[in-house]
């Protein structure tokens, strides 16, 4: 049941004549305003709000017909790492949906008491706000609606950035942006909010598209990952090997479609691609309210032939991402190795013109609805994984303007700007301090697939799938939604922000762009009062506003029980794996054992030799003894190689990792060595034909 906004809607439009500035140029409309956002995504609405807030008018221009971006486009089932992070307006939206789902109506096709407290949060940072963090997308995008008419921002929809020359810009600054439509916006401080970064790209600002190589900034998970198999989005987790070719085996019979015949690039690389799209679907299974998986225009049966392998092979797990939200519906996302995100038909997306886009936007269609319909009735499908989808469709109360299919496709990643600071996976991993905070994330940097390829072997694989925990929390830097002073002194990007692919892969949450649109709009609101570039806002008086709007931008760690010990209640020099310089694959855990600090990690029983990490501490010359702090378990390895290097030289020793740690049950003594100012103290831990699980936690050196 769509839910009545808060003001009645000719109020509504009698605001919008009455404090926006309008005139005619010609044949074109034109408004002012101090702050122009342009895009209708959900960072974008956030970003209008604290502008209004903070006193300053302000407009949203963009291309969308619906506000909320992908929030109202069926990504329901928020992705959101530790909520306890999650301050200001975007825990203020969460609130909105919490009570929108306290009143009878809205629970039309379901119990209340069926579904449970599934996605409700606690009393939570103010001890007041209760959230809810599931829902369906008309929920979503009401809560949108209702924010604009609240706070009384006008809203022009469809409306489509001229990206030839409909940016004016003079000593710096951008004056005006226009429409395809003739449509002027003239603003003091513009906010590029779109998940294109069409907007910065028209301003001339610094971006990049795909990802960049390991080594440009310094990271592990950056760059082409062939042989890097996470999640289980891949072919690794079948039976049996699949054959790309027409006639298993046979190369000469040609490639099955959605195959890729170029070569997947050197590990660590660089190159031009981008993480696969999809819909996030709506489905049902409740008969009253399912509309049956359409047959799309240009059907063709022949691009599931991977598919059917895949199924032939044994793999049972396509319900596995039909995340329940409320009144029997789904926020349904890709899952295993052929699935609803298009791998590799989306590389030109990002800086294609708009009508290559809705080419490629519809070539995504097509297939996704080919491929639901294809499950559902083709006999090609085995009975009863034809059976089960059989039982699903589309929710006919969801989109109802848009054939109930989603109206905004999951853009994952496409421009992201290269701006005053640049963050990395070093910074979301703690490795690096981050500099003026302006908002946290938490969840895991994650990359969905990039490409399908012909492994050497002659068989299909999937690359470019990456899972890795942050291992709580990180600031998010101030720089990274500023472009640089030189290229443009009142623009402001809080989607597209500054980062490399991998960082990027735990940003693009969408509490998150909430979060950041916020600090974007006072940044805004700052630079508005004082004249000055949003570059030189002073960042003592931002972080006191933020703070004060609610806004988390630290976390403060705590320890409990004998796990997770404190380094900083240790004696002598401790450096946990947090610190450790890293190669190769490690894995993040915390389910066995003790350990120092949030958790350990594990190289996953490999033992290819590529899993090496080094800790290094700063000692004062002296004698030292060396412990080592690992989660022991049976199935870890007796024999882990660990090289201490010191003042005389290097030693190498075997580690069973099996054994309980003597000294406090947390670390093994490797022996007493002297170490001088001119030779760095380390400790070095390979998997180099290991027997078993390798454990990394900490080192310590205790002086003698």
């Amino acid at each position: 049941m769509q839910r009545p906004l808060i003001k009645p809607l000719l109020t509504f439009i009698a605001t919008i004549a009455a404090t926006t500035a309008t005139f005619a140029q010609g044949n074109s409309v034109a408004t002012t305003s101090d702050v122009v956002v342009y895009g209708g995504t959900s960072g974008g609405v956030i970003a209008a709000v604290q502008a209004k807030k903070m006193g300053h008018s302000v407009v949203i221009v963009c291309p969308d017909k619906h506000l909320g971006g992908l929030s109202s486009g069926g990504l329901g089932w928020t992705d959101t790492g530790n909520k306890s992070v999650i301050g200001g307006l975007a825990r203020d939206f969460y609130h909105r949906v919490w009570k929108h789902y306290q009143a009878d109506d809205a629970w039309k096709w379901q119990k209340r008491s069926e579904y449970g407290n599934k996605g409700q949060g606690a009393a939570a940072i103010d001890g007041e706000l209760r959230t809810m963090w599931i829902f369906e997308p008309h929920v979503a995008e009401n809560v949108f609606d209702e924010l604009v008419t609240e706070y009384e921002i006008p809203v022009f929809r469809d409306e489509w950035l001229n990206r030839e020359n409909g940016v004016t810009k003079s000593n710096g600054r951008i004056s005006s942006i226009r429409m395809l439509s003739g449509r002027i916006c003239n603003g003091r401080i513009f906010i590029d909010a779109t998940y294109e970064g069409d907007l910065l790209a028209t301003a001339e600002v610094d971006y990049h598209v795909g990802r960049e190589s390991r080594a440009q900034y310094g990271e592990d998970w950056n760059g082409i990952q062939t042989g890097v198999l996470h999640h289980g989005h891949h072919f690794g987790v079948l039976k049996k090997t699949i054959s790309p070719y027409v006639v298993p085996g046979d190369p000469s019979s040609g490639l099955l479609p959605r195959i890729s015949p170029d070569s997947p690039g050197k590990f660590g690389e660089a190159d031009h691609r981008v993480q696969a799209y999809c819909f996030r679907m709506c489905l049902t299974n409740d008969p009253k309210n399912r509309v049956p998986f359409p047959k799309p225009d240009g059907y063709d049966a022949n691009q599931y032939e991977l598919l059917v392998r895949v199924l032939e092979a044994g793999w049972r797990e396509g319900f596995n991402k039909f995340d329940p939200i409320p009144n029997h519906k789904t926020d349904t996302n890709n899952h295993g190795p052929f699935s609803t995100d298009n791998i590799g038909f989306n590389y030109d997306y990002p800086e294609a013109s708009y009508e290559r886009r809705l080419e490629i936007i519809k070539e995504h269609e097509v297939y996704q609805q080919g491929l639901m319909h294809f499950l559902a009735n083709s006999p090609r499908v085995p009975d009863d994984v034809r059976a089960k989808f059989a039982e699903w469709g589309l929710a006919k109360d969801e989109f109802t303007d848009n054939g109930n299919w989603p109206h905004q496709i999951y853009v994952r990643e496409a421009r992201r700007m290269v701006g005053k600071y640049v963050m990395t996976e070093n910074e979301l991993l703690k490795k690096k301090p981050t500099p003026e905070s302006i908002g946290m994330g938490s969840y895991t940097m994650d990359s969905h697939n990039v490409q399908r390829y012909v492994t050497p072997e002659g068989y299909v694989q999937n690359e470019g799938d990456i899972g890795v925990s942050t291992r709580g929390p990180y600031e998010i830097a101030l720089g990274s939604i500023l472009p640089k002073k030189k290229q443009c002194e009142n623009l402001l990007v809080p989607v597209c922000v500054s980062s490399s692919h991998i960082a990027f892969g735990s940003i693009r949450m969408e509490p998150v762009f909430m979060i950041l649109g916020q600090s974007a709009a006072t940044v805004a609101s700052m630079a508005i009062n004082e004249d000055i570039a949003v570059q030189d806002v002073d960042y003592k008086k931002l972080k006191e506003r933020l703070l004060k709007d609610g806004q988390v931008l630290s976390y403060e760690y705590t320890y409990t029980g004998k796990a997770g010990v404190d380094p900083a209640t240790l004696k002598g020099i401790v450096v946990d794996d947090t610190n450790a310089r890293l190669s190769g694959d490690w894995g993040n855990s915390s389910s066995t054992g003790s350990w120092v600090g949030r958790e350990y990690r594990h190289d996953g029983n490999k033992a290819d030799g590529k899993s090496v990490a080094t800790f290094e501490a700063k000692l004062k010359p002296g004698r030292y003894e060396v412990q080592l702090s690992y989660s022991h378990n049976g199935n870890r390895a007796t024999n882990v190689p660990v090289v201490v290097r010191h003042s005389g030289g290097e030693k190498t020793i075997l580690v069973n990792q099996k054994k309980v740690p003597p000294i406090d049950k947390l670390f093994v003594s490797l022996g007493e060595f002297d170490f001088s100012a001119d030779t760095p103290a380390t400790v070095s831990i390979s998997n180099k034909s290991t027997d078993g699980y390798v454990i990394i936690d900490a080192v310590q050196w205790l002086p003698k």
